[in-house]
């Protein structure tokens, strides 16, 4: 166990956490998406897994380590309901809870039409597989930069 570290975060995630730079974009998503394919391709190559996890509460953990990218409009984006583009599903609100938590602000989520997320989930960094078994559970988000207080501006 180490100190002050959401206990769901394994070595590998906290692995592909640490390895990310700014810009990169890791996915969340539920146990319908075809995650194992799609990790293939992404940068790590391997899919991670929090089965048996909500995917909020796999958000939550994630984002306590990660920020959020500031310099983009929309760091973290959701899968589009399929012909309902502005639905929000329970597991979507509930993440975006997560979210505004996490970063102490309101940072809502763009959506994504269904193929899209797929392909932009294959350029992603890292893809970590949920046991959500609500559909539409699946997220992007973006890790921002962390500076130390005494660290030159640039």
């Amino acid at each position: 166990m180490l100190k002050n570290l959401d206990p769901l975060l394994n070595a590998d995630i906290l692995y592909a956490l640490r390895s990310m730079g700014h810009g990169d974009e890791l996915i969340i998503c539920d146990a319908n998406f075809p995650g194992d394919s799609v990790a293939r391709e992404s940068v790590l190559g391997k899919l991670l897994r929090l089965d048996g996890v909500s995917a909020p509460r796999a958000i939550r953990a994630v984002l306590s380590v990660m920020p959020l990218d500031t310099f983009i409009e929309h760091p973290a984006s959701r899968m589009e309901v399929v012909g309902e583009p502005h639905t929000l599903p329970a597991v979507q609100r509930e993440a975006q809870t997560e979210v505004n938590a996490a970063e102490g602000r309101d940072v809502p989520f763009a959506p994504i039409e269904r193929f899209a997320f797929y392909e932009r989930a294959r350029k992603a960094y890292c893809v970590i597989a949920t046991g959500e078994a609500r559909g539409y559970g699946c997220f992007v988000f973006t890790k921002g930069v962390l500076l130390a207080p005494d660290a030159p501006q640039s």
